[in-house]
């Protein structure tokens, strides 16, 4: 599919806005692409979980593990749902809150300088091809749009957050998705 960014928004994802979000720091250059894995509950696919997390709206009542998590304030640019759809929440000049405290290369708040994209997955489970796909085409767009962002440059949450994080999991195949990335549009 052929996507494309229009006021930081990506077309033709389905636009949920967040309100976790706020300014870059001045004269910050995006150039980090971190990629995650999200699912609600945990394990669980589908749903209206994760954007009702991103926009604050999460019952405590409808799941146990909710109670824990309800209160977060956070969000991510993008979100790929298993079966490709791109729902976006913080357009792309935003500062999203999606990394918490984390370091790549010595640079710290890694939410400063990076766009991050959640996939819906988990830990123990292999992720479905057309969010292979749908990644490595938005990847593109990304980096087209962001130069500073290069293939090196595109990382996992549990990279930035080593001991912290383990998302996009040992079943994200790194691999698959490079080659996906290098192949021309």
């Amino acid at each position: 599919m052929g996507y494309r960014i229009v006021s930081g928004w990506l077309k033709p994802a389905r636009r949920v806005p967040s309100l976790n979000y706020d300014e870059r720091p001045q004269d910050c250059v995006v150039d980090l692409l971190v990629i995650h894995g999200i699912s609600l509950p945990p394990g669980e696919f589908g749903g209206p979980w994760i954007d009702a997390l991103f926009t604050n709206a999460l019952d405590s009542r409808a799941h146990p593990y909710f109670e824990e998590i309800c209160q977060l304030q956070v969000s991510s640019h993008l979100l790929i749902r298993r079966d490709g759809e791109v729902v976006q929440y913080v357009p792309f000049q935003g500062r999203a809150w999606h990394a918490g405290q984390s370091c790549f290369v010595g640079r710290e708040r890694c939410n400063d300088f990076s766009i991050g994209i959640e996939l819906e997955g988990c830990d123990d489970q292999p992720y479905e091809d057309a969010q292979y796909r749908v990644l490595a085409d938005i990847a593109k767009t990304l980096l087209k749009a962001f130069p500073a962002i290069t293939p090196e440059r595109i990382v996992g949450h549990s990279d930035i957050a080593p001991g912290r994080k383990t998302d996009p999991g040992p079943f994200f195949d790194w691999e698959k998705f490079r080659g996906l990335l290098s192949q021309a549009s």
